[in-house]
């Protein structure tokens, strides 16, 4: 095992356990409260889930997810995709954990999603929260897959121009695309520090009948995000300026593994 590993060495398997353990037990503490919720009077919903004070069943499920978020991310990102990038700049790791954490955020809002549709349309029970918890998990989705983005260099770069350039032209472009990047989030954390901390401060909700605290977690969590990418940037300008020059074609566009496995599932069947 700890030779597929990427970067936990011997860490791997107590990080899967510990990810095997918090992810069974925040499924335990889910089934009470829907058994709670079906057989007792007092019960707790997704209400009482973003209001958990006073409620400790509540706040242990959602340490226990939490916990299990981050283990299944670190877990996660132990390994490398056939399409990815290996890790090799000082801030890199960090970038792929929190990838790894946005696809698993993924699975979620689509497990909302089709919650809510089973609840209109076969059971006619629309819920009050399925729109808004989607909302909310997709916007940390997008802030973390623009960092993952950043880590993979899978961000927008004109390589006919940028082949066309010597070393030194090339060096000065990065030097420069990493300036600006940095100079936007000064001047981003500049202008929104003071509206995104009176927001968290006072939690400030959505106004919803749910009324989940979005914006007063999204808007310090946009300042927080750019700030991260920004050190990414940095991170992949120290990392590549000593790398030999990469030529790019629209071949590699072409994902030879997905057609490879495209060409395995055709032959199965």
């Amino acid at each position: 095992m700890q030779g597929n590993s990427l970067w936990l060495g011997r860490m791997r398997a107590p990080i899967k356990t510990a990810m095997m353990g918090f992810v069974g037990l925040t499924v335990v503490l889910y089934v009470l409260l829907i058994g709670q919720r079906l057989f007792l009077e007092e019960s707790y919903g997704m209400y009482e889930m973003i209001r958990p004070a006073g409620r400790p069943l509540v706040q242990v499920m959602l340490v226990s997810l939490i916990a299990a978020l981050v283990f299944a991310s670190l877990f996660l990102s132990d390994t490398r995709g056939a399409i990815e990038t290996s890790p090799d700049g000082f801030f890199d790791l960090v970038s792929v954990v929190l990838g790894r954490l946005a696809m698993i955020m993924t699975t979620f809002v689509v497990l909302v999603m089709f919650y809510e549709v089973v609840s209109r349309y076969v059971f006619a029970s629309p819920t009050l929260w399925a729109n808004e918890l989607s909302l909310w998990i997709a916007a940390f989705v997008f802030l973390l897959s623009g960092l993952y983005a950043m880590q993979q260099r899978s961000h927008i770069r004109i390589y006919i121009i940028y082949n066309m350039m010597p070393r030194w032209a090339r060096k000065a472009s990065d030097t420069v695309s990493v300036l600006l990047i940095v100079g936007f989030t000064f001047a981003l954390v500049w202008g929104g520090y003071t509206d995104a901390s009176k927001r968290f401060l006072r939690m400030e909700t959505f106004g919803t009948a749910w009324d989940p605290p979005i914006p007063g977690t999204i808007k310090p969590a946009i300042l927080l995000l750019i700030v991260i990418v920004a050190i990414q940037a940095v991170s992949n300008l120290i990392a590549d300026w000593h790398k030999d020059p990469e030529a790019h074609t629209p071949m590699d566009e072409i994902d030879e593994t997905e057609i490879e496995n495209i060409r395995r599932t055709l032959k199965e069947d």
